[in-house]
């Protein structure tokens, strides 16, 4: 095989550090290894540090993406019927909704429009709103992937506490790069992913399962998303699929890799990643698109100039620089690049790579850069 390296800089998968890597060409051991099982063990509690996690809630990694772990949370909690509140702002909050709907729920949208953070104030007129049997369950997307946007979590979930709902966040671009505190915030069911700010391959997906969502646990309809037999398997050892132990001692490595850095370090380097990258776009006469008070730092939606094929912009960065970098979706393709720095992704030298590379593809297509102006002002930041 031939496999081009990549500097991947799109919304996922990230880069991988070297030692994780390593990591997983360990041998291989079977899903019931007690030498497996002894990390597994690790994997959760570091994990429970992680999401910061109460002491009484489940924390594991499904086996199967982000989205196995999105689907896993409204399998084990709603049914036909069930009352869910969904914060709309972008792609992933109206997949929150449809996996709702596959379920059965009744769906109460709250939404404000694309790159924009949603108000709380709207979260709980809605709840107000919400008749007589109330919401059950409030579901939001925390870091908005689609649009570059920071949704104000703990406020949401704040709201959703004081009318007696369950709060459902997808976390998935947000864990290990933007603060969560599942305890502090009074978060009840929390899903993630690996190949993103956690900083391991794509193929598991972190979950927090509280004891309050634990106590209004629905039958669920699915075998393999079963939280009750996941449970099992994890903690008493009983068979339910074959687990991955490669992919276990990948997000053991990575775990072991944040608390070495440590969380508000990794936090911090994030959001100056970020920083340093505005300042280089703003220098090359690029902006980004929600206000700055609401945005992601480990996802940046770059507008495209006027008269820039965005597409082009792309295909040239990758072809070219072996630069991957993401396009819009929904209402914003063509209209938007999305630039994630996440996990081992989010470095000084991915930012000046990427601007040296952004500015010789973009002057090609007509917009005018001042010559080193974007490497220039993001090292003067950094």
């Amino acid at each position: 095989m031939h496999i081009p390296e990549r500097l991947l800089l799109g919304p996922g998968p990230s880069m991988i550090a070297p030692r994780v890597m390593r990591a997983m060409a360990s041998p291989v051991l079977s899903h019931l290894d007690p030498d497996l099982m002894t990390m597994m063990d690790d994997v959760r509690a570091r994990l429970a540090r992680l999401f910061q996690a109460p002491d009484d809630a489940l924390t594991i990694a499904m086996s199967g993406t982000g989205t196995s772990g999105m689907e896993a949370m409204i399998a084990n909690l709603v049914s036909d019927g069930t009352r869910v509140l969904v914060v709309t702002t972008g792609y992933f909050g109206d997949r929150l909704a449809d996996i709702c709907r596959r379920y059965g729920a009744t769906i109460t949208h709250v939404s404000a429009e694309w790159g924009r953070a949603i108000d709380p104030a709207a979260v709980k007129s809605a709840l107000r709103s919400s008749g007589t049997k109330g919401i059950e369950i409030v579901a939001a997307v925390h870091a908005e992937t689609s649009t570059g946007v920071l949704n104000p979590i703990e406020d949401i979930a704040t709201a959703a506490r004081e009318h007696g709902a369950l709060m459902l966040v997808d976390a998935v671009t947000s864990l290990g790069g933007h603060p969560l505190d599942a305890d502090g915030w009074g978060l009840d069911a929390v899903y993630s992913c690996t190949q993103k700010c956690v900083g391991a391959p794509s193929g598991m997906s972190p979950v927090l399962w509280s004891a309050r969502a634990r106590a209004k646990k629905e039958p669920c309809r699915s075998f393999y998303l079963d939280l009750d037999l996941l449970e099992a398997y994890w903690l008493q050892r009983k068979y339910h699929h074959t687990l991955s132990s490669t992919m276990i001692y990948a997000l053991h490595e990575a775990l072991t890799m944040i608390e070495e850095e440590g969380l508000e370090a990794r936090w911090e380097r994030h959001r100056r990643n970020h920083l340093t990258l505005a300042k280089g776009l703003e220098a090359m006469g690029l902006s980004l698109l929600p206000p700055e008070s609401e945005r992601l730092w480990t996802l940046n939606a770059v507008k495209v100039p006027p008269g820039v094929d965005e597409a082009a912009v792309r295909r040239a960065l990758l072809t070219k620089y072996s630069i991957e970098i993401g396009a819009g979706l929904g209402p914003l393709a063509g209209k938007i690049w999305r630039v994630g720095l996440m996990g081992a992704s989010s470095s000084p030298s991915s930012i000046l790579i990427f601007l040296g590379a952004l500015e010789h593809v973009l002057r090609d297509a007509g917009h005018a850069c001042p010559p080193g102006a974007g490497v220039a002002a993001a090292a003067a930041a950094g």
